[in-house]
């Protein structure tokens, strides 16, 4: 269980808390206006921002003092994080050992997260050699790799299509089933949060909302939703 224990962050003019918990295994999409919170949110759940008070907890376990590289998650960018000097299965293989020092079944299991992912015969080549739906793919064949508890996606497919990202939601979901993590995704598109699956939770006014079901939250929205959504 991930436990936002009255986490806070504040600074001139800005100030964020969320004080729920999430369960194991739970798809969850963080989602409010622009300058909200929602990425803030994300770097404090990763260790990348420091919060001003409060806690972030897994199992019980307090999170403060460890690295963001030692947390039990993995994190994807927009920009997929893919390293462009390497190729696909090297970007892969860091996901299990960061020297790129792979055993032979360590090797089987690059080449077969990428045929999970559909991009089988495609390690060789480099992420500038791949289009915007492949890298998203390769980005989610090493979050398959790291198998971590929880992983954290920063607005991920948003400048894919509406077809492609559909798709890449769907994979999203497959990966999450295989590995049984915890799923936060921030985006700014209700399509996206009901893709899903899941749960969502609403930033507003400076508050992260506990999450409720999407479904739910978007046939009955409460006001600060319904504005959001541009509904009257």
């Amino acid at each position: 269980m991930l436990q936002l224990d009255r986490l806070t962050y504040a600074q001139p003019g800005f100030r964020l808390t969320a004080d729920w918990t999430a369960a194991d295994a739970s798809r969850i999409a963080i989602m409010g206006p622009s300058g909200a919170g929602k990425s803030t949110l994300l770097s404090m759940i990763a260790g990348f921002l420091s919060p001003t008070e409060g806690r972030v907890l897994w199992h019980s376990k307090d999170l403060r003092d460890v690295p963001p590289g030692e947390r039990p998650l993995t994190i994807l960018f927009q920009d997929q994080n893919l390293f462009p000097h390497l190729t696909i299965a090297q970007n892969l293989g860091l996901g299990l050992r960061p020297d790129l020092r792979l055993s032979p079944a360590q090797q089987d299991q690059v080449e077969d997260a990428l045929l999970k992912v559909g991009l089988q015969g495609l390690g060789p080549r480099r992420p500038g050699q791949l289009s915007g739906g492949q890298a998203s793919r390769a980005a989610l064949a090493r979050a398959l790799l790291r198998a971590r508890p929880i992983l954290v996606l920063d607005e991920p497919f948003a400048a894919l299509g509406p077809a492609l990202r559909q798709e890449m939601l769907a994979l999203l979901r497959e990966v999450a089933e295989r590995t049984g993590a915890l799923v936060l995704m921030v985006t700014h598109d209700p399509e996206d949060a009901l893709a899903l699956q899941g749960l969502t939770a609403f930033v507003a006014d400076g508050i992260v909302h506990p999450p409720v079901p999407t479904a739910d939250l978007l046939s009955d929205p409460p006001p600060e939703v319904r504005a959001y959504l541009g509904r009257t």
